[in-house]
């Protein structure tokens, strides 16, 4: 790679702590003089930022990295980043020879290091820092993709150990930012335009500040006191950590947002025995009546994994029962697959998958009709949407309200409120996903 010639392209996958590293690895290289291009055949250095979560992920990297390595006798160079390459490791030079960096997104912070071995001519350089670092990811050279709403990532790794799940393996223990370094990139954020901030984390409630100067209800409270910041977010939180005093924080700061995503994964307290969840239905729905008490009407959304090793089908029947008790906004739902290093690997799985399937559908179609029915009872009510695009075909803006629902509507003029606009929306109709609505002027 030539100065005249340091150019990438970065492609992402899974989830919204990915696609937040990502802009952080983008900021770092175009520091080090990359310019970002859009086609791998342009590049010279092609990176592929991985998730591990779902089934199959680690061969979707591969086929991928298979599809182009004919670039690789153009003199390009390759780099697998994040999740797959901590967790497949040094394996991914043997299986894909024509790989020259393989890093964990534990050490990303050693990327500008990296990035210089491989212009030296390095062809075999790993970053894949385990669980004993203590450090995090920070840079002010963030790549922002959304000129109006941004992350912030406030805790890194997981020590829960899920017997499902992978992240404690391939991001490192957890390890939290100071409350300072946090306030002050959220005021940069704030000073730059910024209006909308969601804070990140494996189990972002698990939050311990380092200066043992804010909990972390109090650091959301804090940024959502910054001028200029008019909606607050958070996103995943755990429900062992999952504490009064986010609610309490919910309710008396509006610009905290009235929503709270809180992965349940099942209803039968034996199946989250089994999965190392650390609670009981019980104490699940203990948090949810905390939510429910509040001033605030506080939208809950959740994770559900059905056919977990062992679970039986009285255990579905309590996951079916449960959706009708807490009556969530959204489920995102997921058929069980074994990860590799994962305890639950060596449990017996002797659900079909034909089962699998058939009771992710019902579960599907029984949120549909909670949804189809909630979502209902907010027509004529009227909330405030934030702008994101607009439907050219439809003539509709495409806006988001605090709960996160999705809220198409119809504006009141013929100039069409721009992305990043806040807007007061009358609810005309509804769907079990959206609402559509008409601007109040």
């Amino acid at each position: 790679m030539t100065e005249k010639s340091k150019t990438f392209y970065l492609e992402t996958f899974g989830c919204q702590m990915n696609a937040h590293d990502s802009e952080k690895v983008v900021g770092t290289l175009e520091q080090q003089g990359y310019a970002q291009v859009h086609v791998e055949e342009e590049a010279d250095l092609i990176l592929y930022n991985t998730c591990s979560i779902r089934d199959k992920a680690e061969q979707k990297v591969f086929n991928r990295l298979n599809d182009y390595k004919k670039l690789h006798k153009q003199g390009k160079r390759f780099g697998v980043l994040g999740c797959v390459a901590q967790q497949e490791g040094e394996r991914i030079f043997d299986r894909a020879p024509y790989v020259s960096l393989v890093s964990g997104s534990a050490s990303y912070r050693k990327l500008p290091e990296m990035i210089a071995r491989l212009e030296a001519g390095e062809t075999r350089i790993t970053g894949l820092d385990d669980r004993k670092t203590e450090e995090t990811f920070e840079t002010e050279f963030t790549a922002r993709t959304n000129p109006y709403r941004g992350y912030i990532t406030i805790i890194e790794g997981c020590d829960k150990f899920c017997a499902y799940c992978v992240v404690p393996y391939t991001r490192g223990k957890e390890r939290s930012r100071t409350s300072t370094s946090v306030l002050m990139e959220a005021r940069r954020m704030a000073d730059s335009g910024y209006s909308e901030i969601q804070l990140l984390g494996q189990n972002v409630n698990s939050y311990r500040d380092p200066e043992g100067k804010r909990s972390f209800a109090e650091l959301l409270a804090a940024i959502g006191e910054l001028e200029g910041i008019r909606r607050v977010r958070f996103t995943t939180s755990h429900p062992r950590d999952f504490t009064r005093d986010i609610v309490a924080a919910i309710d008396s700061v509006p610009e905290l947002c009235d929503h709270v995503h809180l992965p349940v994964q099942s209803g039968s307290s034996g199946v989250l025995q089994r999965m190392n969840r650390e609670y009981t239905r019980e104490q699940y729905l203990e948090r949810v009546s905390w939510v429910r008490a509040a001033k605030r009407s506080i939208s809950m959304t959740t994770d559900i994994i059905v056919g977990f090793p062992g679970e039986t089908a009285d255990d579905f029947i309590e996951t079916m029962d449960l959706l009708a008790e807490v009556q969530y906004d959204a489920v995102f739902a997921f058929k069980y697959s074994p990860r590799p290093n994962t305890p639950s690997i060596h449990m017996p799985d002797s659900i079909p998958d034909e089962e699998k399937s058939r009771r992710l559908q019902s579960l599907l179609e029984r949120q549909r009709e909670i949804q189809r029915i909630n979502y209902s009872l907010q027509i004529g009510k009227t909330y405030e949407a934030a702008v994101e695009g607009h439907n050219q075909q439809r003539s509709q803006v495409i806006g988001r309200t605090t709960q996160n629902k999705t809220l198409n509507f119809t504006a009141s003029s013929t100039i069409l409120p721009a992305p990043g606009s806040y807007v007061a929306v009358r609810i005309t109709a509804a769907f079990p996903n959206s609402l559509v609505g008409i601007a109040v002027s």
